[in-house]
């Protein structure tokens, strides 16, 4: 993933305190500040004032940046006949930022390089390669020492001066390999060199570390297999016939959506790469616009085998006639719709005619007193790593490691073929990320906008760039908070404004939005939209069906599910290293009758410690407002309390389903909402690293927690489980509109008191105060007394 260009310009720095950009009486002359800023890199240690030095430029820009970031960034170091070190190269990639184009040409053109054969090199399909996430110490002294804004307070100290080395360890990348040939999935391990990236193009060999062969698995469906298979299914005569049957002789106008098989039974074991496609059929409109989706094809049983691209099974089971042409399938706009669009809808535009207030350094964000890291990989799409709080004198306060959408599930409720198998699990059997899309300004986002690019693998090898993949902008939210005073007439009012993180992908018929909120006040938001087109059966003439919702004649729209799992590392008030956090669950309980409740008034709030990793499978209950909170157990607020974050759960559901459901054997962890366990650099994906066609029952998560590791005082890292039942209605047709589900982290004793007590008004709140006289004041306060 990489920075897009602006479409108009955008304040672009470290960040920080002006006077590290200029001269200013009193402070370091700027020799003295590179200095200061190139010994906290090098094999040296610091002193205190050069500590407070380093830390101060934090903001930078221009020349003196140039000099910093030549001395503090270094790959290699050269020692003069003094003895001097000599920095010679600036390492420009931060151990967090997304794996950018060259770096992928490196890896692949590593993996290829070592094939044993022609005929191995030749067969290698790439499914993914990622960034191998560094460990936390690591980003520790990145963000500490190497890349601005400078930050030695997150290392703990130990005692006198830590030494710090010369260079970072080389980026790491994480490569899935499928070989066509040999139906084997391996795993890749691959050194980059930044000389090799960035200098060569991308066209030298990096280094293997490490391969590995995984056993009884297969991986991701790639967009060339979703192709691929269209192409095979429709040239295989059979179907052709069947086809015909229902009146269609054009194949053009037929549509093969690649669905992975699932685990039924050992028939779809990962000994062969299966994919069962559901059919779909336009009719003889011209219009590449149309709705395909409104003419499911019912009663064909198809099997292909994506390996050699071939149908494997075929059955032409029950003749059901294709649905009617439908006059409201379409959703483009006034005429190609068949409809006229509304005229009386006026412009409404969002202008900051002074900029935004966030600043980007790369993939650095700072925003009011937020700062945080953006990344993307091609299972999660949007991470955000490293979220801290500028908190006056308490300085920068981390609140988690980080943050994103591991996994999402969606079953469905209807027993008939070809619905039970429906039960796509979009991060694992597809990837979000890969299928994340271009987003466009005035449409998808409004605004002040800055776009980043995204970088993946495609399954020959091939670099994609997916440009404006991420967009990060500010929004208005309404009233932050107010207060009138009713004897004065004097009010207070403050707008809140949120800094939104989001991308947007497709997988066949839905669109699913992924955004991260952050707000003045110090909440974090985490927010799914929903969209898209519903997917959809055939019905006989004078059929229906209780298992779903009929749409148009000869068309239904099944019952199902939509599951979300966000993967939050937290570190409340910890340092790289630190692992001060635990889990405490709060349930008001009503006080029983009697002497504590005599006027049976009484609720109080109980919170009980979850101890262990098995004691931490949670559900959420709105009857006793149950939420979680993170706490620090060495740090206070002014009370003498814990520090805290709360994550309080939205709407949210358990799966409709009995235990036996055989969805349920790769998705154990669907069946609570919350999980806490101890961090681990490998648990990340909680059905497992491969979903697709996994025989293994309640691999992932639900399998870690056995262990029963202690929460206590640990690192922490919570998995929160939320979901919708969606019962389609008429209204969700022909496109659905956005349905939105999510849940929030709040500060709970975090603060002091509010932190959003010193947002300024708003200019034209400034100028009716000044407006109003004392006189008229009293005389309003007389007349109300």
């Amino acid at each position: 993933m990489a920075a897009a260009q602006e479409k108009a310009p955008v304040v672009c720095c470290g960040g920080g305190a002006a006077a590290a950009r200029r001269d200013a009486p009193g402070s370091s002359p700027r020799g003295a500040i590179v200095a200061a800023a190139a010994g906290a890199a090098g094999k040296v240690s610091m002193s205190a004032a050069d500590e407070r030095v380093a830390a101060a430029v934090v903001g930078g820009g221009g020349a003196v940046m140039e000099e910093i970031a030549a001395a503090v960034q270094p790959t290699t170091a050269k020692v003069s006949s003094k003895g001097i070190p000599i920095m010679t190269r600036a390492q420009r990639s931060h151990p967090l930022d997304p794996l950018s184009a060259a770096e992928i040409a490196v890896a692949v053109a590593t993996v290829r390089a070592a094939g044993k054969s022609p005929e191995e090199r030749d067969s290698m399909r790439f499914v993914e390669a990622v960034l191998l996430e560094p460990e936390k110490n690591v980003v520790a002294l990145a963000d500490a020492y190497f890349f601005p804004p400078f930050q030695p307070s997150l290392l703990p100290r130990t005692k006198g001066s830590a030494v710090i080395p010369s260079r970072l360890p080389p980026r790491r990348a994480k490569l899935t390999v499928y070989n066509r040939q040999s139906n084997e999935t391996s795993i890749w391990i691959v050194e980059l060199s930044e000389v090799h990236a960035a200098a060569r193009g991308g066209h030298h060999r990096g280094k293997v570390i490490a391969s590995e062969v995984v056993p009884d698995v297969q991986p991701a469906m790639d967009a060339m297999e979703y192709a691929e298979c269209e192409a095979t299914v429709k040239g295989y005569p059979p179907f052709i016939e069947a086809m015909k049957r229902r009146g269609v002789d054009d194949m053009d106008l037929v549509m093969v959506d690649a669905w992975c098989a699932g685990y039924y039974g050992d028939a779809d074991a990962p000994s062969r790469r299966l994919a069962k496609p559901l059919i779909f059929c336009r009719t003889d409109s011209d219009s590449p616009m149309e709705n395909g989706y409104a003419r499911p094809v019912e009663g064909i049983h198809v099997v292909v085998d994506m390996q050699n691209n071939v149908v494997i099974e075929f059955e032409d089971r029950k003749l059901v006639p294709l649905p009617p042409s439908d006059h409201l399938r379409n959703y483009t706009s006034g005429e190609t719709r068949g409809g006229v669009d509304r005229s009386d809808l006026k412009p409404l535009i969002i202008n900051q005619p002074e900029g935004p207030s966030f600043r980007i350094n790369g993939y650095f964000v700072e925003w009011q007193k937020w700062n945080f890291r953006i990344g993307f990989t091609p299972k999660e799409g949007l991470v955000i790593y490293s979220v801290a709080y500028v908190d006056g004198s308490r300085g920068r306060r981390p609140i988690a490691h980080r943050l994103s959408f591991v996994e999402m599930v969606v079953p469905y409720g209807d027993p008939n073929e070809p619905h039970y198998r429906k039960n796509a699990f979009d991060a694992g059997e597809d990837g979000l990320g890969k299928n994340a899309h271009s987003l466009k300004k005035g449409c998808d986002c409004l605004g002040y906008i800055k776009y980043f690019d995204a970088h993946f693998t495609n399954f020959t090898g091939g670099v994609e760039t997916i440009e404006n993949c991420v967009c990060l902008h500010e929004e208005d939210h309404g009233i932050l908070w107010k207060h009138q005073d009713w004897r004065t007439g004097l009010a207070e009012v403050r707008r809140s404004r949120r800094l939104t993180v989001s991308f947007i992908c497709t997988v066949a018929n839905y669109e699913y939005g992924f955004y991260w909120h952050f707000y003045q006040d110090g909440k974090i938001e985490s927010e799914v939209k929903l969209t898209g087109i519903l997917s959809l059966g055939a019905l006989m003439p004078g059929e229906s069906r209780k298992y779903g919702t009929t749409i148009a004649p000869g068309l239904y729209a099944p019952v199902h599910q939509h599951f979300f799992v966000a993967r939050m590392d937290m570190a409340v008030d910890c340092k790289p290293n630190e692992t001060h956090n635990q889990v405490v669950e709060v349930n008001v309980k009503v006080e029983s009758a009697g002497t504590h409740n005599v006027h049976n008034n009484s609720f109080y709030a109980e919170e009980k410690l979850l101890k262990s990793e098995l004691q931490a499978m949670r559900d959420c209950d709105p009857s006793s407002a149950r939420h979680w909170i993170v706490r620090n157990t060495r740090a206070v607020n002014r009370t003498g309390q814990p520090t805290g974050y709360k994550l309080v759960p939205g709407s949210n559901c358990l799966p409709l389903a009995l235990p036996e459901a055989k969805f349920l054997r790769r998705a154990g962890f669907l069946k609570h909402n919350l999980w806490v366990t101890q961090y681990k650099s490998d648990e990340v994906f909680p059905g497992g690293e491969f979903p697709n066609q996994n025989p293994r029952i309640h691999e992932g998560l639900a399998t870690w927690v056995k262990k029963d590791r202690p929460l206590e005082e640990t690192d922490i890292v919570l998995w929160y489980v939320f979901g919708l039942t969606h019962i389609p209605r008429l209204e969700d047709w022909p496109v659905m509109p956005v349905e939105r589900i999510g849940f929030m982290l709040m500060p709970h004793g975090f603060f002091n008191c509010s932190p959003a007590v010193d947002v300024p008004p708003a200019a034209s709140d400034a100028d009716i105060k000044e407006a109003e006289s004392p006189k008229a004041i009293q005389n309003g306060l007389i007349s109300k007394l």
